[in-house]
């Protein structure tokens, strides 16, 4: 136990290699704002991703590693990174001693939740277990003699097992805790736990569905304490940032989730930052969703709210919505994909995601640029695109292809003749009208009531 190892970059990363840090790397490096909304066991694999790139200092870094960790009970690895700091072969005392600490409380713990462990292994009490936590308790206590404390001890070998880095173990301690325990405090932590240890083991579609178990709890537990949800939001909208872009299913739920008021007004007031990976999400899906419908309302959603708070944040992933989409300008939306494509690459939760998000990017402005004029010149636009001519033309071709607009390829002169049939006068009077009529009929509704 003594000896577990912290969860490497690489399993929570999809394995991509970080880049060299760039001046706009460092610029727009959000690792110190996410930081305080992490716990130290998620932190790790951040400062691994770090680490792997070229220029950082190593030193530093361990030296960070050794300082989150040292409070932990992965005692052999904390040694590890005291001898790599002090270049020494020897082994402190004080991590010798903690180590046999460390080993003894594990036994102990082993032994005082072992009769409670077999219990619940048992097909013939579990199946005895009703949804009424109380007449489970009334029930372990007549019948097997189980009291509330040995319950708690699941609680505290659960914590103990995580600090040691045995994160199944204490996942699965903890779990075992929820089911049985009615203190609502710690089982509410129990559940944290839980999200975490999942995490770090990478069981995505159970990762999920303990989110949706924190969120719930959000917003029943802490309804009459808006500052706390406000708090445990902006905790759950960073630690979901690992299965956002590391399991595919879970992107449009958590796309969903980022959008909705509560959490929505979250970002905005407490943490901004996010907007990147929203903003990634967004584009990213652009290839992804068949609804188109749904895709659009995101991407209008997405483009309020990047109006709404660039006084507060901006980055290149963020600027390239408002080049354009609010300012219409394709050359700063150009220039502002180079730059995003490095900021991406350099990122722990979008590396992976950066070729991507570059040829969604590329789709919009071509698709922006199409809509808007009339004859294109294959050239310029391929070198808005940051193509070469040949390869510009095949792109465009594809771009008609498959958005099924209405344009004529002229190889002779080099250009793609867009046509855009105007809605007649009638036609542009029925739209507007639309919504006054619902709405109308609403209201008329709403009073007759």
């Amino acid at each position: 136990m003594t000896d577990n190892t912290p969860v490497s970059a690489d399993a929570l990363s999809n394995g991509k290699a970080p880049t060299a840090p760039t001046e706009v790397t460092q610029e727009y490096d959000l690792l110190p704002k996410l930081i305080p909304h992490l716990d130290r066991h998620l932190i790790f694999p951040l400062l691994e991703f770090l680490s792997g790139q070229e220029g950082e200092e190593g030193s530093e870094i361990t030296k960070t590693k050794y300082e989150l960790l040292k409070h932990t009970n992965m005692t052999d690895y904390v040694a590890s990174l005291w001898q790599e700091l002090n270049d020494s072969v020897e082994v402190p005392e004080e991590f010798v001693k903690k180590r046999e600490e460390v080993l003894q409380q594990l036994e102990l713990f082993r032994s005082e939740t072992a009769k409670i462990d077999e219990l619940l292994s048992d097909d013939s009490v579990i199946s005895n277990l009703r949804s009424d936590k109380v007449a489970n308790l009334k029930f372990l206590e007549t019948n097997h003699d189980v009291s509330i404390e040995n319950i708690d001890m699941l609680y505290d070998y659960g914590r103990f097992q995580y600090s040691c880095g045995s994160y199944a173990n204490a996942a699965h301690l903890l779990d075992q805790f929820r089911i049985l325990s009615t203190d609502n405090d710690k089982v509410t932590a129990a559940t944290w736990g839980k999200l975490t240890c999942d995490i770090l083991t990478t069981q995505w579609e159970v990762v999920m569905e303990e989110v949706n178990k924190v969120k719930e709890s959000i917003d029943t537990k802490l309804f009459n304490n808006p500052l706390a949800q406000l708090q445990h939001r902006t905790w759950l909208i960073h630690w979901t940032l690992f299965p956002f872009f590391n399991y595919e299913p879970a992107r449009d739920t958590i796309t969903e989730l980022f959008f909705s008021p509560a959490f929505i007004n979250t970002v905005q007031t407490n943490c901004p930052w996010i907007l990147r990976y929203l903003a990634a999400a967004v584009i990213t899906n652009r290839s992804r969703t068949r609804n188109t419908g749904q895709y659009q309302k995101q991407l209008k959603d997405l483009v309020r709210v990047v109006r709404q708070e660039g006084h507060e944040y901006h980055d290149p992933v963020t600027d390239f919505v408002k080049a354009l989409y609010i300012d219409f300008d394709f050359e700063a939306a150009q220039s502002t994909l180079f730059s995003a494509d490095e900021v991406l690459r350099s990122d722990f939760f979008l590396s992976a995601a950066a070729e991507s998000f570059v040829e969604a990017a590329r789709h919009l402005i071509s698709e922006s640029y199409c809509k808007i004029h009339q004859r294109i010149d294959i050239g310029d636009l391929s070198r808005r695109l940051g193509l070469e001519a040949e390869e510009g033309e095949k792109w465009i071709v594809n771009l008609i292809r498959d958005t099924r607009m209405d344009g004529k390829l002229d190889y002779q002169e080099g250009t793609v003749l867009m046509n855009h049939p105007a809605n007649s006068v009638y036609q542009q009077v029925i739209e507007r009208t639309k919504g006054s009529f619902f709405r109308t009929s609403v209201l008329s509704a709403a009073v007759a009531k």
